[in-house]
């Protein structure tokens, strides 16, 4: 993995994961220069120095943007817009939870990202899905094929600590849309606005908000109901299949990254091993659970994993994983995979470090899983197609 700052293996994850959604390197490497000798002290030290040299980027992009926008450039002003939001979100998620700038910055982050849909993208569009009382905020991207026709279409969820928007900065609605499938990008609970702005936290039984994306859904007319399918990334490689274990509507699934056992991985990183996602990680993960006391959360975080669960899974099952994923290991991948006995195509996918994408989630090499996974769902779309004909 390109590391921008020696040693310090959150930073470069948030370097590597701009870069791979559409930043530019000489952008990328203007905000980050001035920042390196903070980032020797380490993840958690000078996350808000980070966060200012990244804002001053986005806010030069935002200021050219705002030009272009006037003097009717839309493409220019719609890419410069995304890259800003690109930018500032990979900014706000080194954040500590209690940072005061957090929320405030988050809300730039929104403003951004429905300019460059104004501006560049009007396919895409934002919606919310009734849950529970509430709202889940969403993007839909509407494929050119359901001008003419329904389609099938693929929800998409994060993980611990990425949003909508870096959903969105990774092409995967894009990408989808030019094979002919619509998306749906969710902030879930415990993830992005679902929990800055509705206070929404997490929990093990992530069927209960499949249900409500299916639901919505199901309303469109530009869809195809019995062709709805879910990848879910990092963390959402515990929700995904979790929630095709349960929600029978969902046609297929997909883990982009294989969290087999999530609430190991926490008791081993109390321990200190293996790397942790974002700066601030204990407050980070009490915020999206919404607990307390740590303690309490490590004996709940003991029941989120797919043991006894993935055997459920009734539907085509892709797993990628990264050989070299510092996160989570690689025998949760296989282990996901020899237990989902009962799918009629489990795939299992491992990216080595020889041809890329063996990071977390492939962020070193994120277009390549990315295109990866859009064209099994393709493929396994036209397959379930032909089936049911």
């Amino acid at each position: 993995m390109f590391e921008y700052f020696p040693g310090n293996y959150v930073w470069n994850l948030g370097v590597i994961g701009a870069l791979n959604s559409g930043g530019l390197i000489d952008e990328v490497d203007r905000a980050c220069r001035p920042i390196r000798e903070v980032a020797a002290r380490g993840a958690d030290a000078g996350t808000v120095d980070f966060l200012r040299a990244w804002g001053t980027l986005t806010d030069q992009l935002a200021a050219r943007a705002e030009q272009a926008e006037k003097a009717g450039h839309h493409r220019t002003a719609g890419q410069l817009y995304k890259r800003a939001t690109n930018y500032l979100c990979s900014a706000e998620r080194l954040q500590s939870a209690s940072h005061p700038e957090r929320i405030v910055t988050y809300r730039r982050v929104l403003d951004l990202q429905q300019k460059a849909f104004d501006t560049g993208d009007p396919r895409t569009v934002r919606v919310k899905i009734p849950f529970e009382g509430t709202s889940l905020p969403a993007y839909f991207t509407r494929s050119p094929s359901a001008d003419d026709r329904r389609t099938p279409v693929m929800i998409v969820w994060n993980g611990l600590d990425s949003t909508k928007e870096h959903m969105y900065a990774s092409g995967v609605g894009e990408e989808f849309a030019a094979r002919g499938i619509s998306t749906l990008m969710v902030d879930t609970p415990g993830s992005g606005e679902a929990l800055r702005l509705g206070g929404l936290t997490a929990r093990i039984e992530a069927e209960a908000w499949a249900a409500a994306c299916v639901d919505y859904l199901e309303t469109r007319d530009d869809i195809v109901p019995g062709q709805i399918g879910l990848v879910g990334w990092s963390l959402g490689g515990y929700y995904a299949p979790r929630a095709a274990a349960f929600e029978k509507r969902l046609a297929l699934v997909v883990a982009w990254g294989a969290n087999h056992n999530w609430g190991a991985v926490q008791r081993r990183r109390i321990q200190r091993e293996g790397e942790r996602p974002v700066p601030h990680y204990w407050e980070h993960v009490l915020w999206v659970w919404g607990f307390d006391d740590l303690d309490t959360f490590l004996d709940y975080a003991d029941g989120v994993h797919l043991d006894g669960v993935v055997e459920k899974i009734t539907v085509p099952f892709l797993i990628c994983h990264g050989q070299g994923d510092r996160q989570i290991p690689l025998e949760y991948a296989h282990r996901s995979h020899d237990q989902a006995v009962n799918s009629p195509k489990r795939e299992l996918r491992i990216f080595t470090p020889e041809e890329g994408g063996s990071e977390h989630i492939g962020l070193d090499h994120l277009p390549f899983v990315r295109d990866y996974i859009t064209d099994w769902v393709a493929d396994t779309f036209s397959e379930l197609a032909k089936d049911a004909v």
